[in-house]
């Protein structure tokens, strides 16, 4: 399992395909605040409800000065599904090879239904404008998330 990330890191700079295929990539968004989220799986209840408040909240976020870009192991064609059925605002991208997941921590051994297994560690990193962790949440819960955050950051 990778380390967590800290407030004051670098986060780690990646390039991954959206829901139509193009790149995004963190360095897109320098000058910006960017909340990066990790969530296991499109088109699964829990995700749809964490993506749904996102998008929700998007124009609050936006005004405050935050982007938003949400990251799962899916392929582009299974985000562009997620996003078109869902009519989700938000970045979605995709890391099939999970080494974006990894190196933010976001991948690991988590609890599953009281069974220890291998997978995504829901997971939220606020990112400021020159690139550092500006606060870092692991094993966040799908419903009430973004609420939390909006009160955290002072929105």
């Amino acid at each position: 399992m990778s380390e967590r990330l800290k407030p004051g890191d670098t986060a780690p700079a990646f390039t991954l395909p959206d829901a139509d295929g193009n790149d995004v990539s963190l360095a897109d968004h320098k000058g910006r605040k960017v909340i990066v989220y990790f969530y296991p799986r499109a088109l699964t209840p829990g995700c749809t409800k964490q993506a749904c408040d996102f998008t929700d909240n998007l124009d609050l976020l936006t005004a405050a000065g935050y982007d938003v870009i949400g990251i799962s192991p899916d392929k582009p064609e299974k985000l562009a599904k997620f996003r078109d059925e869902e009519n989700l605002k938000v970045t979605l991208a995709g890391d099939p090879a999970k080494e974006t997941l990894e190196a933010y921590g976001a991948f690991g051994e988590k609890q599953n239904y009281g069974k220890t297994v291998m997978g995504v560690i829901r997971s939220t990193i606020v990112v400021d404008e020159n690139g550092k962790v500006e606060h870092a949440f692991y094993n966040v819960r799908a419903t009430g998330h973004v609420a939390k955050i909006i009160k955290d950051l002072g929105i």
